[in-house]
């Protein structure tokens, strides 16, 4: 009778861990596309997103950094001489970016990350995309933003960049839980 309960007892324990590991593997997707999920982030929000999206689908996070980081100065959205003001009010504006420097081809889909800025996406995006070669590649947007949609951002990305292949953005204020859910659809 113990060794029918003990041969129970290991069946079930068996069939419970065989269902978490199957639980574990879903939570991330598997796929053949090399992914980089490539960001910039002042406050930490569009960061958080960012590496949410990379646990999920299993790309390399890149952040896009500026050669001179931005202060809280910097930032102030109510100040019309603060550094992003001005940046944001000078169309050709591109900031010099530091970090290091990215092999695209070792990639296929680009996940780009950004905070919106006066409806649209930081300078500082632009001088990446400027940068680098996107022929045969994929960019997904994503942004965060205290009040704006995503609509005008990507509107005015496809503009300045039409020769990019752009794949649906999507905001993502909610949780991190929702940045992954969010790019394990995309990514199927």
């Amino acid at each position: 009778m113990k060794q029918i309960i003990f041969i129970f007892m290991s069946l079930l324990c068996f069939s419970c861990s065989s269902k978490a590991q199957n639980q574990t593997m879903d939570t991330n997707v598997q796929s053949d596309k090399k992914i980089l999920i490539a960001y910039f982030s002042c406050t930490g929000t569009t960061e958080k997103v960012a590496d949410a999206i990379a646990k999920t689908v299993g790309g390399k996070l890149y952040r896009i950094t500026p050669a001179t980081a931005y202060t809280s100065a910097d930032l102030n959205w109510n100040n019309k001489n603060s550094r992003s003001s001005v940046e944001m009010t000078i169309e050709n504006s591109r900031p010099e970016l530091d970090g290091e420097t990215l092999n695209l081809k070792d990639y296929d889909v680009i996940f780009l990350g950004y905070p919106i800025w006066w409806n649209l996406c930081p300078r500082p995006v632009n001088t990446f995309l400027e940068k680098y070669d996107f022929s045969g590649k994929t960019v997904i947007p994503f942004a965060t933003s205290g009040g704006s949609s995503i609509t005008n951002s990507v509107k005015q990305l496809k503009k300045l960049y039409p020769k990019i292949t752009w794949g649906e953005g999507q905001l993502l204020n909610g949780s991190v839980k929702q940045a992954g859910e969010w790019a394990r659809e995309i990514i199927r």
